[in-house]
Order: C-alpha cells, then structure tokens, then sequence
C-alpha cells in the first residue's frame, strides 16, 4: 500500500509513464454520432421484463432458469402464461421477506430470478438481472434520453423489492437476498419526482405524483433501516460499513471457478503483504471431521461446490475473508485492493463512498419530508446527516493530507490507499469549499489522459489502474460541477467520453470499463472479471450525461 503522501511524490514518475499515450488519446470522439447512434437504440436492446424469455436465463450459474415469486403473491396469469411458453419452472419463495438475511438462498432448491412487475434496463452482458447502483446511473441516462417512462418503471421496481424482499438488493436473483449495494434510490426518487415528463401536467397527475412520492418516501425510510443494523455499523464511529448477511464465497462466482484459488495462491506468495489471517491450512479433499472444522473456520464444503474448489497450495481461506469479499461486493468495487488484497477486509472499514451516500439520503428525505408537509420527520432525518457529517469529518478527513479517505475501525486508522471515491463528498454535499479545492489539488492522483483512474495502483484488478468506469467518472464530474470546478468537470467528461468514442471506433461496442491511461478498451485483469462486458448500461448513461457537461459547439463559437 502507497501513503498519500508518497503517492504525491510519485505522480511524476506516473505521468510520465503515461505521456506517450497522451498523443494517442483523441479529445474528441472519432465519431460521437456513430455512439449516440448505438445508445439510443441500446436502450431497447438492453430492456428486460417478465414476458421475455431472454430475462429468465443467467450465464453466471448456468442452471434451469426458476422464477421465484413473493410468498405472499398469487401467481399473476400473465406469469404463468410465460412459465409454460419460456419452459421455466415457476415457485414460491418460502416466507414473507421483511429484510435481508430473512432467507438464506442455500435453502432453496435452485438458484432463480426475482419477479419485478415492470420492465427494466440490465448492465449487458453476463449481468442479465437489474442492478441495485447501476440502475441509477442508467436512470439518469434514460432522462437524458426522454425515456421517462421506463425510468419511473424500475424505481417502481426497486419499490417493489424493499416492500417484498426486505430491501434494495444487489440485483433480483435468489443468490442476493443477503445484500444490497450502494444507496442511491432516494436520488432516483427525486430523479422521477423532479423530471416534469413523469407525470402528467394535470390536476390529476398532481395528485398521482404527490401519492406516488408519499409510497416512494415511505418505502426509502424502510431502506434505509438496512443501513443502521447492527451488521451493517462501523463499530463505535457513528458511522456504516458494508455487510453481507451470507457466508462462505458467493455463488454467482460458479462460472469462474479460478478467481478463488488465484486468491489463495496469492495470498501465500505474497504472506507479507496485508492478507494476514486469510489462509487456512486445509486439504483438498476434507474428510468428514476436517470438513466440520472448515464449517466454522472457512465455509461450508458440503453446502457449496464454489467452497469445496476454494483449494490451493495446501490452504483455504478463512471465514473473515469471506465476509469481506462479501461485503465488497455490495459495495459494488470488485474487485480491487483498496481493502487489502483482494479487498478481503472490506467488512473492517467505514467507506467515504457508503458514507457520502448515506448523508445524502439522509439529506434527501429530510427535503422529501418537507414536501410531504412532515416537518418533525424533516427535523429527524436533518439530525441524522448532521451527526453523519459530523462523524465523516471526523474519522474520514485526513486535514494533513487534504483527503477524505476509508478509515479501518478494527485496527482505529485511515486508509491510506489513495481512491476515487474520496470525491464522493463532493457529489453528496460534505465537502466544504475548502476542502472541495484541496481534493481538486490531488485530481492528478487520478487523472489520466482518457478519464479519470479509479486508482494509482496497478494490482491487476478491474477496480484499480488504470482501468476508469463511468459511475466513479460521473460522480466526479457531476461533483466538481456542482462545486463550481467548472474547468475541470468539462476537461474530464471530454476526456471520458472520447476514450468511450475510440473504444466504439475499435469495435463497435461500448463498454462496462476502459483503461484511461491509453484511453481504449485494452483491458487485462489478471484475477476476477476478467471479460469487458458489452452493452453497458452505466456506460451509456453517463456519455450521455458528459455531453451535457461539455460547453455546446454554438456556445463556444460565440465567445
């Protein structure tokens, strides 16, 4: 791990191993209209429902496709019309769901897709399932491109899953019934309250809007109580930490049956570096005393084919890696070393990223409640942000560095990898101006020719350099937009949206991620998602959002 401080001295060293690319990274897209082109109609082609056939099938597990309803919901005609036409085994799921952990998805028969009664947009490519953090970013997207309707449908559906399946979960398949993913959803309730085109401009569409906001805050409130169990809390610091409510390695990594034993292999390499307590010493093939050991101390053999191949080099890994790979996972970053190696101590750290969105949905329902005419419930949520920023500034600002970075609660000590996500709190409304300007001295920790970075350690992972996403890029834009950074906002989204250009120029496709050092597709992860997945959802979100940061072509000539 780099200290900040070290990092800064190395920037140079950085950016000059990256100027050669600088030159062969276009400013302006070969050709935006050829992008704009595929995202329009990407939209249509990246849309799931319950009548398609395609939404059931999942790559990941490769099992029969099983659609799993509420156990309190009568099977709906038109669902079970597809059951016979699709040849898909409808079932129940075995109890009422009033939070996460309630079912275990290892008590069910077969792992399934989650019923949602509307239409919605998937990422592409092996994640055919709506997502919990994307859905945000490809709402916004779906504004940006007048597509209101379907933009209501799937915070409707996220509605639907707080009610039904105790929360918005990381995505509606069985196999995530035990988390959830970063919280945006009252920023997509605001989205779809404050577009005019969600409903209409009628007395009547008055009405039904002021109703659906009433439904819609209700069920936000119940949301947010996933974040304040105790699981979920960050020790004594006031603040939230990630949590799975499951055990033992997740099943959707069926279909890449190396990324544990990778892991493993590693982590007895590399003894040395950081990943302290994550192996345990195990056979191959346990007998029936050693596998109720590994029960305890790793995860379950017998339970789970991904823990019985979870073997290397005479190890397994331990049960407390397992919980923060786990909770990584629902902060959406896998996978990276931000949180160790392999970020498997993720459940021991309050995240600036979790945090920054906390503080904003506390700030959000405090104005939801205002518009509701419930001022004491205002009050309340007004309370909650302010101890949460109290407490940000306290264990997640590092004044000496001029940095807000994750703070590791079990051993009392920041961060000090340096990681986009300390530009959160500008997007939420922590950051003071002060602040603000000294996190805008250090973009070059991030900044690379094609975008920005997610961070300046080359671990191999996806969620490291020098691969950027659009989500993180967006946050960061949307955030120094908002902080009046104008300049840099509209030099990034340049930069962002012509590496999505050049990567469409290559192949015809846009992407989920892109190396922003040479501002293209080559990307090479040497553990975990190691494909580029197509489609994507988030990516072609936020290019649309870009264009609107970039000053318009009349506007420029003008001046």
């Amino acid at each position: 791990m780099k200290l900040f401080s070290v990092m800064c001295l190395a920037v140079a060293a950085i950016q000059l191993s990256i100027a050669s690319a600088q030159d062969a990274v276009p400013h302006a897209g070969p050709d935006s209209e050829a992008t704009l082109t595929y995202i329009h109609a990407a939209w249509n082609t990246l849309t799931r429902s319950m009548n398609d056939c395609n939404t059931l099938t999942d790559s990941k597990v490769n099992t029969t496709p099983v659609l799993y309803l509420p156990a309190e919901m009568p099977v709906p005609p038109e669902v079970a019309a597809v059951g016979q036409r699709c040849h898909v085994r409808i079932a129940a799921l075995p109890r009422r769901i009033e939070k996460l952990g309630d079912v275990n998805p290892e008590e069910l028969p077969a792992p399934g897709l989650l019923y949602l009664p509307n239409p919605y947009v998937v990422p592409g490519g092996r994640f055919n399932e709506m997502y919990g953090w994307d859905s945000y970013f490809i709402l916004i997207g779906l504004e940006a491109d007048h597509r209101e309707a379907l933009a209501k449908g799937i915070v409707d559906n996220f509605l639907f899953e707080i009610e039904h399946y105790g929360a918005v979960l990381n995505a509606n398949r069985t196999y995530y019934l035990t988390r959830s993913q970063p919280p945006f959803l009252t920023s997509m309730i605001r989205a779809v309250y404050e577009d005019p085109a969600s409903f209409a401009k009628t007395p009547e569409g008055r009405t039904e809007a002021k109703a659906w906001l009433d439904h819609a805050y209700t069920l936000a409130e119940k949301d947010y109580t996933t974040w304040t169990r105790p699981e979920h809390k960050a020790g004594a610091t006031g603040l939230a930490r990630y949590f799975d409510y499951g055990s033992g390695p997740v099943p959707e990594m069926a279909d890449d049956s190396t990324y544990y034993p990778d892991v493993i292999r590693w982590l007895a390499a590399h003894s040395h570096e950081g990943g302290e307590g994550f192996l345990v010493k195990a056979s191959e093939l346990p007998d029936a005393a050693e596998a109720a050991r590994l029960k305890l101390t790793s995860c379950d053999v017998h339970a789970s084919v991904v823990c019985m191949k979870a073997w290397a080099a005479g190890y397994r890994l331990s049960r407390d890696f397992y919980l923060g790979d786990r909770a990584m996972r629902e902060s959406g970053f896998d996978t990276g070393f931000r949180f160790g190696p392999f970020d498997g101590a993720a459940n021991h750290f309050a995240p600036v990223c979790l945090n920054s969105l906390l503080f904003r949905y506390e700030r959000d329902l405090e104005h939801l409640a205002l518009l509701l005419g419930k001022p004491r419930e205002a009050t309340l949520w007004e309370r909650r942000a302010k101890a949460r920023y109290t407490a940000i500034q306290r264990y997640l600002w590092r004044p000496k560095e001029g940095v807000f970075a994750d703070f590791d609660f079990v051993h009392a000590r920041p961060s000090s990898y340096a990681y986009i996500t300390s530009l959160y709190p500008l997007w939420a409304g922590i950051a003071t101006r002060e602040e603000a300007r000294q996190m805008v001295s250090k973009l070059n920790l991030f900044e690379r020719p094609g975008g920005l970075s997610t961070s300046n350690t080359r671990s191999g992972m996806q969620w490291d350099e020098p691969y950027g996403w659009a989500p993180t890029n967006w946050i960061a834009v949307d955030g120094l937009e908002t902080m009046g950074f104008r300049v840099d906002a509209a030099r990034i989204a340049r930069d962002f949206d012509a590496t999505v250009d050049a990567g469409f120029a290559q192949d015809g496709a846009i992407r989920e991620k892109y190396n922003v050092v040479t501002g293209n597709t080559n990307v090479q992860v040497s553990a975990g998602y190691k494909t580029n997945e197509i489609g994507f959802g988030w990516t072609n979100a936020v290019y649309l959002k870009m264009k609107e940061i970039l000053p318009q072509p009349d506007a420029a000539n003008s001046n």
